[in-house]
């Protein structure tokens, strides 16, 4: 029985440690925004240029402890690393169920969402078998000499920090947000939406919720103790619901117009002064490309008006530009700047900075999305 408890105990955490690991690791800048939400919690916003080090280095500790748990490699070390860093989380994760400081610790990235409690007590499930595994650590034995099982997980680690930087490079292999290729970005017209905001106390780190627009944006006294958190939009309709509000300089709503086009295709930068100069560049000639060959491309960010202008003077492009949180901009695609089509409410197409397309890519991508059209899917 002492036996099966080991074993059970060693694959359950293990497969725990793979799951989480990887779910992070293939969105590696989500995993760095979630740091980056620690930090500003806790007021230790300098630590935001360490963010996706901390996130590809965090993520594959994670899945190396989790690979040696599930092959039984290096058990001694292993359970050390293995009770300290759950010893961390779990005291971490107490204290954001205490306090709320973020509201999603983000232990399974974008996968599956758990509240601050329910992490908390799934820690605490954890620990029971990661005891096991402590207490037994001199039981558990390998058919591999201790080079080999170091010579497996060194190689281990370094794939998993390549898939990592690869998914950092481009996009995410797997899409586990609302944003993904292929979802729907729009109710149905006879449902009604309702659009919720998140407010964050700026002395304690309280998250309170509100139904817009109850909620006293008119009072001075409380702005100046609540800073804007999120926002989420909710439907009765089935189809998954934007939360995006895109509008021009003269805060009028263009979300429809972006959203239900045939073709439009949206360079999305949440911030023009910390994107890529290479990927501005080529965000640049992509208008041109695009445009001239009868498209419409415009630009949604977070910027300033006058910031986006000195790039568009940079550059010489003119992009038709609207204006978004950059929460939203963040989540919808994983690349600043980056390229998003929308076809009738559709997420159609998403690429990197690095792989933009160019005019074939787009005519084929186009005429696939035409012959769907026509024939009513």
């Amino acid at each position: 029985m002492k036996k099966f408890w080991m074993t059970f105990s060693r694959l359950l955490v293990g497969a725990v440690f793979i799951f989480s690991g990887f779910v992070k690791g293939v969105d590696p800048l989500g995993t760095a925004y979630k740091f980056g939400d620690y930090f500003a919690a806790y007021g230790t916003d300098w630590a935001n240029a360490f963010a996706l080090f901390l996130s590809v280095s965090l993520c594959a500790l994670e899945f190396a402890i989790g690979a040696a748990l599930f092959f039984n490699l290096r058990m001694k070390i292993t359970a050390w690393a293995l009770l300290i860093i759950m010893m961390f989380f779990t005291v971490l994760t107490f204290f954001d169920a205490i306090y709320a400081p973020v509201p999603d610790c983000g232990c399974f990235g974008d996968a599956i969402k758990l509240t601050n409690w329910e992490t908390f007590y799934k820690n605490l499930v954890l620990m029971i078998f990661v005891i096991v595994i402590f207490r037994n650590r001199t039981s558990f034995k390998s058919v591999l000499s201790n080079l080999s099982q170091n010579i497996v997980l060194v190689l281990i680690s370094a794939m998993f920090i390549y898939f990592s930087v690869y998914n950092y490079r481009h996009l995410p292999m797997i899409d586990f947000r609302m944003w993904k290729v292929g979802n729907k970005m729009t109710a149905d017209a006879d449902n009604e939406m309702r659009v919720y905001v998140k407010y964050r106390n700026i002395a304690t780190g309280e998250i309170r919720e509100y139904l817009s627009p109850d909620f006293p944006w008119n009072d001075p006294v409380w702005l100046a103790e609540w800073e804007f958190f999120d926002q989420r939009t909710e439907s009765d309709s089935e189809q998954i619901a934007h939360n995006l509000k895109a509008e021009d300089e003269f805060q009028n709503d263009f979300t429809p117009y972006i959203l239900e086009s045939n073709e439009m295709f949206v360079i999305v930068a949440y911030d023009v002064i910390k994107a890529s100069e290479k990927g501005l560049k080529r965000a640049a000639e992509i208008e041109k490309m695009l445009t001239e060959a009868g498209y419409t491309v415009v630009l949604i960010t977070s910027s300033l008006p006058e910031e986006v202008e000195a790039f568009q003077k940079r550059y010489d492009t003119a992009f038709e530009t609207f204006y978004a949180d950059d929460i939203v901009l963040k989540t919808m695609i994983r690349s600043n700047p980056g390229l998003v089509l929308f076809h009738q409410g559709y997420v159609a197409g998403k690429w990197h900075h690095n792989d933009f397309p160019d005019l074939n890519e787009v005519q084929a991508v186009v005429s696939t999305l035409d012959q769907l059209t026509s024939s009513g899917k």
